[in-house]
């Protein structure tokens, strides 16, 4: 039998400049994909919704910008993460390419995606916020999908 994951003990919040450049590199990733037409948004937009959970050697539960900063977001019950828990931590930052979507439904598609297109920013500076001020950086995706980023050695 194989024992039960532990909770992930109490560390000090990830360096703010590293999660800020990995943020930066993931961002590169998604808006040069979100350049092929027609479908390079969803795409991208896929990319930041499952960054964290894609469980490929390389990467081990982390994006691609997470990696090369030696960043890993960790679950706080123990568990590995996974595409479920990468999904509630990055859905509201993956709106704005995912909303490109929208402009293919007249009328009704495009009133909501204007209005992502102005939510997606607020969004976003509220995490940056959070980040910033949380005490153990935490996020809202962080605080919805039970995580936090820690910094690691591989």
């Amino acid at each position: 039998m194989e024992p039960s994951p532990q909770p992930v003990a109490q560390t000090a919040k990830a360096d703010l400049g590293k999660r800020f450049i990995a943020a930066v590199i993931d961002g590169a990733i998604a808006g040069v994909v979100g350049l092929i037409p027609w479908i390079g948004g969803i795409i991208g937009g896929l990319y930041i919704l499952l960054r964290d959970g894609l469980d490929y050697e390389y990467l081990r539960g982390r994006s691609v910008g997470k990696t090369l900063m030696k960043l890993k977001p960790v679950r706080l019950d123990g568990q590995p993460m996974d595409t479920a828990t990468s999904i509630k931590r990055n859905w509201m930052l993956a709106l704005g390419l995912i909303s490109l979507v929208l402009v293919l439904i007249p009328v009704i598609g495009w009133i909501a995606l204007a209005l992502l297109w102005v939510a997606a920013p607020v969004i976003g500076l509220i995490e940056v916020i959070l980040v910033a001020t949380d005490k153990e950086g935490r996020r809202w995706g962080d605080r919805l999908s039970g995580t936090k980023v820690v910094e690691t050695t591989d």
